[in-house]
Formats: structure tokens, C-alpha cells, sequence
């Protein structure tokens, strides 16, 4: 089965940066994300890329919040995927999770569209 971990977070002050990444195990898949989760706030998707077009375009994903900001990437020979993220600020503050799954019935950011999740990594922005 497919496991995820993730790596790479960590406390920064606003307007630095932090680069994530997750390693996957098992079979690759054709939909990788980044959600994140803030205490006492909705998950919410940051950025996805799908490897192949299937319902949705074989291309980057990215919420509104994020654009310009932080960027995604995959490497499917190894089964990896990256979040670059660049001008944190306090606002990024949250708990950051690689989430997977084949094929997506849902869109590319919502959280319920995927199925396999890593522990999360903490990610700390400070004024």
C-alpha cells in the first residue's frame, strides 16, 4: 500500500523560507497534494500536481492563498514530491500534510478527493 511521510518543517521568521518534502512507499500514484491544517480551522488545499490528465489537466495546482509563493514539484522516478515555499508569512502557520490518490473524483485541493495521508510536519512562521 502507499505510505507518506513528510520532512522539511520547521520554525522561520516572516518572509523567509522553508522547503517541504514528502517521500512516498509503495506503488506511485497519479495525484500528489499539500493540505495544511491550522488549529481550529478547515483542512485546506495548497498545492497539487497530477503526473497524467485524467479528469483534471496534468499540471500544478495551487490555492489563491499560495500562488506566486510557493511551488510544488514531483519526481515520479522516485516517488517523491516538494513544496518550495518562499515569503512565509504568519498566515502559513499550520500543520502540512502529503496526501495522495490515483485518480481524483473530486478537485485537486479538496481535501476529500484524497486517500493516503502522512503524519504531517509542522510548519512555524513568526513575526
Amino acid at each position: 500500500q502507499v505510505q507518506l511521510s513528510e520532512s522539511g518543517g520547521g520554525s522561520v521568521q516572516a518572509g523567509g523560507s522553508l522547503r517541504l518534502s514528502c517521500t512516498a512507499s509503495g506503488p506511485t500514484v497519479n495525484t500528489m497534494g499539500w493540505f495544511r491544517q491550522a488549529p481550529g480551522k478547515e483542512r485546506e488545499g495548497v498545492a497539487a500536481q497530477l503526473l497524467e490528465k485524467q479528469t483534471y489537466d496534468a499540471k500544478a495546482y495551487y490555492a489563491d492563498s499560495v500562488k506566486g509563493r510557493f511551488t510544488i514539484s514531483r519526481d515520479a522516478a522516485r516517488n517523491t514530491m516538494n513544496l518550495q515555499m518562499i515569503e512565509l508569512a504568519t498566515e502559513d502557520t499550520s500543520v502540512y500534510y502529503c496526501a495522495s490518490k490515483n485518480y481524483l473524483l473530486w478537485g485537486p485541493l479538496g481535501h476529500r478527493s484524497y486517500e493516503y495521508w502522512g503524519p504531517g510536519t509542522q510548519v512555524t512562521v513568526a513575526s
